[in-house]
């Protein structure tokens, strides 16, 4: 399938109402032409409802969506011409493979020769071609879910529009095909927009992710931004694991400032926060910048802090800990491999950060 157009896309202080509910509530956000964008957040928070009135199965109360800079709120959904791939699959369980794939091609009145054709080459691009004449019935669930991708790219749509295509499919499975949509996203170079809850599925397979709370948007940035660097506490514990430190600035000094975090004392360096004496500011430390002291001070300006190993998990790639200090409880992780020996629940043991690791979030 060759290289199409790409096409942007973006919503207008877009707003729809159930009741009392905001389902979707004053949002605005662009989608780059050939972009991959997420939407993230937990239940109730908007993303298939954003999803569904791109598509144009859901009507906005106020505001606008624009194609191309073009607003298209009145256009039908069969005229959008976007690939839709819904999370149950929505196949037709009495067609094979070759006319599930094929059906948008016939509603829209393409001649047999150049659907069979289209049908072909759609089903290689999705590693298919071998089992055009089974039934969904007889596949198994990743299999269907190409088959729904297939269907969603034949007729060579202007945006794809997935809904939590990959959560029913079991971990490793879920991580085959990540790593197949973001290379079939990278070939075809059209421009999607994905809905998931999964964080990690999130950073692993966006340019840009939007989290939503509660119909609106909390924050928007490349996975990188707001892993690193959260506007507030919601994305700091949504987007990842992260320990949350709360304490008064007793020290500024320009590049620094320390802060009283029960009875012990951080450095902290400044960031785009400029916090005044006296004033109480929450932390959010991310488990992997912390590691054990190893004995040798290296890094004399480093936090540095006792504690006691109060639970200890392995994960194959990685040890987990939830370290209990004058701080509070830390929770580390480290990777399994070249990191020293695992500490046992129980341990005593010293731990560590730089000036920079801990970032200053709002409520």
């Amino acid at each position: 399938m060759a290289s199409k157009p790409k096409h942007s896309l973006s919503l207008r202080a877009l707003s729809k109402r159930y009741g009392s509910v905001a389902a979707i509530d004053n949002v605005t956000l662009d989608v780059a032409p050939g972009g991959f964008l997420s939407l993230l957040g937990p239940s109730g928070s908007g993303k298939t409802s954003i999803l569904m009135a791109i598509a144009g199965f859901v009507q906005p109360d106020t505001g606008d969506i624009l194609l191309d800079g073009a607003r298209i709120n009145d256009l039908p959904p069969e005229k959008r011409n976007f690939g839709v791939v819904f999370q149950g699959y929505a196949l037709f369980p009495h067609m094979t493979v070759r006319a599930n794939v094929g059906y948008p091609l016939l509603v829209r009145g393409v001649t047999r020769s150049e659907i069979e054709q289209r049908v072909k080459r759609t089903l290689d691009l999705v590693q298919l071609g071998a089992l055009a004449d089974r039934l969904p019935r007889q596949l198994s669930g990743g299999q269907q879910q190409r088959v729904a991708l297939a269907r969603a790219l034949v007729f060579e749509p202007a945006l794809v529009l997935l809904d939590e295509p990959l959560s029913a499919l079991d971990k490793k499975l879920r991580g085959e095909l990540q790593t197949e949509l973001k290379a079939l996203h990278a070939r075809l170079g059209l421009t999607f927009i994905f809905v998931t809850h999964d964080q990690e599925e999130a950073m692993a397979m966006s340019d840009r992710i939007v989290i939503l709370r509660d119909g609106e948007v909390v924050q928007a940035g490349s996975p990188v931004e707001l892993y690193d660097r959260p506007i507030n506490r919601f994305v700091a514990d949504f987007l990842g694991r992260a320990t949350f430190l709360e304490g008064t600035v007793e020290a500024c000094n320009g590049a620094a400032f320390t802060l009283k975090v029960n009875e012990s004392r951080i450095v902290i360096a400044a960031s785009s926060i400029s916090p005044r004496l006296g004033e109480r500011i929450t932390l959010a430390l991310r488990p992997e910048r912390i590691r054990f002291v190893n004995g040798k001070k290296l890094n004399p300006e480093w936090n540095r802090i006792a504690g006691t190993v109060i639970s200890a998990a392995f994960t194959g790639r990685q040890h987990s800990y939830l370290i209990e200090t004058p701080l509070g409880s830390l929770t580390m992780l480290t990777p399994s491999f070249g990191h020293g020996t695992p500490r046992a629940v129980g341990s005593d043991v010293a731990v560590e950060w730089p000036p920079d690791a801990a970032i200053p979030v709002k409520e």
